[in-house]
């Protein structure tokens, strides 16, 4: 169920003041009192419907599953903005990925929750977790950033560049921008291994086109415009040293143990960009880990590699 909390006199980092903003979650689990609380951020086009009978998490959060609600109060924020209850903004600029990390960091302090057990995000919200993390270094026990880095890189930007230009010039903005989207998100192996160069006899066309056709419209009827193009643009501003500090230092400060999970075969947050992460931080913060996800299906394996996940995952749960 979605729930709502209200935070008042908010100033974001590039000066917007709002006097109220509507923060949308859920909560799933035990009470939040009663039971250690993993806090998940969802990714782009993702929401806070983790599991459940729609979680598009469901096959690891839940009953008896690797984080048990049995066990854990799970909790997940809706980014603001992403069209949730209709919430949309009409000026992207006015948020960056610190401004969601401080806001969802005001929504724990509301609900009472001063220490997470696990901070796990994927994407997107892995870098808004890794950007809480830097705002508050004790908040948690563990943070899990997955598929995800502390900053858009170059690669990063390029593709947020070009999603801008589509959503801006395409006359079927959506469509198209996920239709682009879905390149980055698979490889040419996934597809080949999915496809194989098949025709969908129907519409005389190849499976891969009619896939990518489905997927634009599937987007283009639950999401709307203004907020795809919010969270592109907060795709591309995720930067845990816009204040000037590196981020070397900035890590070492978060008490959390830290485990990357990269995917071998990610053409989006590629894995190289955690291995230097962790490679540079290892011999100052022996709290920091590197896992691996391999597969052939790229940077949305974490969603489809359930077995794998919950290998890396259960340890820790």
């Amino acid at each position: 169920m979605i729930q709502s909390l209200t935070i008042t006199d908010v100033k974001t980092d590039s000066g917007a003041s709002f006097a109220e903003l509507n923060l949308y979650y859920q909560h799933f689990g035990q009470p939040l009192d009663k039971a250690p609380v993993v806090l998940i951020n969802h990714s782009l086009t993702g929401d806070a419907d983790v599991t459940g009978q729609r979680g598009w998490w469901k096959e690891l959060v839940g009953h008896e599953k690797t984080i048990d609600t049995n066990r854990y109060a799970v909790l997940a924020f809706n980014i603001p903005g992403n069209g949730v209850e209709g919430q949309i903004f009409s000026n992207p600029k006015d948020f960056h990925t610190g401004d969601v990390a401080a806001l969802f960091l005001k929504g724990l302090e509301l609900l009472g929750v001063s220490k997470l057990y696990a901070l796990i995000g994927g994407s997107i919200g892995g870098g808004i977790a890794w950007e809480m993390s830097v705002l508050a270094p004790k908040l948690t026990q563990y943070l899990i950033p997955i598929a995800a880095d502390w900053k858009a890189n170059d690669w990063i930007l390029a593709n947020t560049f070009l999603q801008k230009r589509i959503l801006e010039n395409s006359n079927n903005p959506l469509e198209d921008a996920r239709i682009h989207a879905m390149l980055t998100y698979r490889t040419p192996q996934s597809f080949d291994h999915r496809f194989g160069r098949t025709l969908n006899e129907e519409l005389g066309i190849y499976n891969i086109e009619s896939w990518l056709i489905h997927h634009g419209k599937k987007l283009a009827k639950r999401f709307k415009l203004e907020a795809y193009v919010l969270v592109n643009h907060l795709l591309a501003s995720i930067n845990i040293e816009r204040n000037g500090e590196k981020a070397v230092d900035l890590i070492k400060r978060i008490d959390a143990e830290i485990h990357l999970i990269a995917v071998d075969s990610d053409m989006f947050f590629t894995p190289e960009e955690d291995q230097k992460t962790y490679s540079t931080l290892k011999p100052q913060k022996a709290s920091i880990f590197y896992h691996e996800l391999k597969s052939i299906h790229g940077h949305d394996a974490f969603l489809i590699e359930n077995d794998a996940m919950k290998q890396i995952l259960k340890p820790l749960f």
